[in-house]
């Protein structure tokens, strides 16, 4: 595979991530609830991710109990993120959930500093000073882009973030020795375990409601939990993390687009700025890693 065959898996993978909202207000308007769309999403992308285990090499899924354990534990934060985000969708409109989860990135930013230390560099607080003046337009207040918004909304997309920042820090500190897919795998079944256990699964048991129910779990599972980690794991490690977590950012395009033109909300000039304002605030965050061309590996044959 060519270079830019990568980076178009990446690119792809955030896509998929973009599309879930979409799904989830679809999933409310049909008259499913918080639980059942976040229990399916993980039943069914926890199974498709075990199946894609069979076809693996089992050297690199070699683990002690502990580590299996361990790993699983990672994947809290994951099944928090699904619960937080979907949370947020019930009072406020897609376009806006999606602006409140990318606060991950200086949140990510800030548990460096928090954990590891790692102090932001300029180019990395410039990046966080325009993504915030970005997703302050984003929001439509200021412009009066006719959205009201709710403060629990906000205050759930907020926890979105913050637990996907853990998340993302947690999980790239354990199982690094496996196989990406192996280790999603793992991850995953901590997220269900974590919505299981706050959302008891009982639509399982309810024939009708698992039908109708079904599509939507189908749907977002093979988008939220299984696909995306696979193509990231493919493509990552050839594109690299700078311009990785460019190409990843099209999630929130894909996110705004698809609250459009799917579910009719109304985003206006003044918040299309602000979106392209958060993804140069991204850009410039990863320009070290750009400029200096870390960010491309050539694929060996």
């Amino acid at each position: 595979m060519k270079a830019w065959h990568y980076a178009l898996l990446v690119f792809i993978g955030g896509c998929c991530y973009g599309i879930l909202s979409t799904f989830v207000k679809l999933a409310y308007a049909a008259g499913f609830t918080m639980a059942e769309v976040s229990g399916s999403q993980f039943l069914f992308g926890t199974v498709f991710t075990w199946v894609l285990v069979l076809f693996i090499k089992k050297s690199r899924t070699r683990l002690s109990f502990k580590q299996a354990i361990k790993i699983i534990i990672s994947g809290i934060p994951m099944g928090l993120t699904g619960i937080f985000y979907y949370k947020s969708l019930q009072t406020v409109e897609a376009s806006l959930a999606i602006i409140f989860l990318f606060q991950f990135v200086w949140i990510g930013t800030v548990l460096e500093w928090i954990f590891y230390k790692v102090r932001p560099d300029r180019s990395k607080l410039i990046s966080i000073i325009i993504l915030l003046f970005g997703s302050i337009l984003a929001t439509g207040l200021i412009s009066g882009g006719g959205k009201e918004l709710s403060w629990i909304g906000f205050g759930w997309g907020m926890l979105a973030a913050c637990s996907f920042s853990a998340f993302i820090l947690i999980s790239g500190a354990v199982g690094n020795q496996l196989h990406p897919i192996f280790k999603s795998a793992l991850l995953s079944t901590g997220a269900l375990c974590t919505v299981s256990i706050l959302f008891p699964p009982i639509f399982i048991v309810q024939g009708e409601g698992l039908l109708g129910l079904a599509p939507y779990g189908l749907l977002l599972g093979f988008f939220g939990v299984m696909l995306p980690p696979l193509l990231f794991s493919i493509g990552m490690p050839h594109v690299g993390p700078g311009i990785g977590t460019i190409l990843s950012a099209s999630e929130l395009p894909t996110a705004v687009i698809l609250s459009t033109f799917v579910l009719h909300e109304t985003v206006t000039s003044i918040q299309w700025i602000g979106v392209v304002c958060v993804l140069i605030g991204i850009f410039i965050g990863q320009a070290s890693l750009f400029l200096k061309k870390k960010y491309i590996h050539v694929a060996k044959d």
